[in-house]
């Protein structure tokens, strides 16, 4: 029997994700049937930007070896002893917006970002431009990351639920929601 209900954690972020304001649109389980290694995504969005153009995709890698070396651990535990806080799964979440036409200040926004994000949220900005053919301008997309760790411990107690990485995503897309449209349209 599984020390942690992955599934069940994955569900109850779910929720906890439309309590801090999000819209769930889908979710994809991914399972490598050679080393077992699971992916779970979740695509969502803040309610404000249902109609785009933000996304917000987040992704929760379950490595095996972790999960299995946690339930070793829980099963040597005595009666009423809380288990280790040193297994921890890696949660990324990545926000997207179509190509812009008018590209901000990367290192402006990369400072304003990383100070909404705070050590413990570190959140990263890239541009990617590409070109579909030689007489073609170059498009160009931003791309913004954000990496946290999952405890399993706090997951198997049922205190694990995200909330301040949760609000510290709010606060990433409504910054670039409400820059999007220059960037976007150059209004």
């Amino acid at each position: 029997m599984a020390a942690i209900d992955v599934a069940g954690f994955v569900a109850d972020l779910k929720d906890h994700a439309v309590e801090h304001g999000f819209h769930i649109h889908e979710e994809r389980h991914f399972v490598e049937t050679y080393s077992l290694r699971q992916t779970w995504e979740v695509e969502l969005h803040p309610e404000e930007a249902c109609d785009g153009p933000l996304h917000l995709h987040l992704s929760l890698d379950v490595d095996p070896r972790v999960l299995l070396a946690f339930e070793d651990s829980v099963m040597a535990l005595a009666d009423e002893e809380d288990p280790p806080d040193s297994f921890q799964f890696p949660i990324v979440f990545n926000w997207s917006l179509p190509p812009l036409h008018h590209l901000p200040d990367l290192l402006v926004l990369a400072t304003e970002l990383a100070g909404m994000g705070g050590p413990d949220f570190p959140v990263e900005v890239s541009a990617i431009d590409s070109t579909a053919s030689v007489i073609e301008a170059p498009e160009r997309t931003l791309t913004v990351n954000a990496r946290a760790e999952v405890s399993l411990a706090k997951m198997f107690t049922g205190q694990q639920q995200l909330c301040d990485e949760l609000e510290r995503c709010k606060q990433v897309s409504g910054y670039l929601l409400e820059r999007a449209p220059s960037w976007l349209d150059g209004a």
